[in-house]
C-alpha cells in the first residue's frame, strides 16, 4: 500500500516556476499512468505560461484565490474550483489573494519536465 503524507514530501520547482510536492507518481509508487501533486504559489506570483503536448491536467484549488487563463479565456478561481486543462492548451495561473494559493494537480500521463513547453520568457 502506497500512502504518503503531504508535509513529508520534498518540494521542488517545476519548469513553469511552480513549487510542487509530488504525492503519487511512477517515481514513488505503483502508479504508472498519472501523478498527483500539490502546488503552491506565493502571494502576488504566477506560473510561467506553458502547455503540455501529452498530459491533460486537473487543478483543484484547496486554499486561496487566483486568476486562471487557458488559451484566451480568463476567469477568477477560488477554493473548491476544479479546472480542466487539455493537452496542448496554453495556461497560466496567478495568485491574486492575500495567502499562498494551494492546489492539487492531477496529470495523465504523469508530470514530466520534458512535457512542459514554456510560451513566455
Amino acid at each position: 500500500m502506497d500512502v504518503f503524507q503531504l508535509d513529508e514530501q520534498p518540494a521542488y520547482i517545476t519548469k513553469d516556476s511552480s513549487e510542487i510536492r509530488e504525492l503519487l507518481s511512477h517515481r514513488n509508487s505503483a502508479i504508472r499512468n498519472q501523478s498527483l501533486a500539490e502546488a503552491r504559489l506565493p502571494v502576488g506570483k504566477a506560473t510561467d505560461e506553458h502547455y503540455h503536448p501529452r498530459s491533460e491536467e486537473i487543478y483543484y484549488i484547496t486554499h486561496g484565490i487566483g486568476r486562471m487563463r487557458i488559451e484566451s479565456e480568463l476567469r477568477e478561481v477560488r477554493t473548491g474550483d476544479a479546472i480542466a486543462i487539455l493537452p496542448g492548451k496554453r495556461h497560466k495561473l496567478w495568485n491574486t489573494g492575500q495567502e499562498p494559493l494551494r492546489l492539487l494537480c492531477c496529470c495523465s500521463p504523469a508530470y514530466e519536465h520534458g512535457d512542459t513547453i514554456l510560451t513566455e520568457s
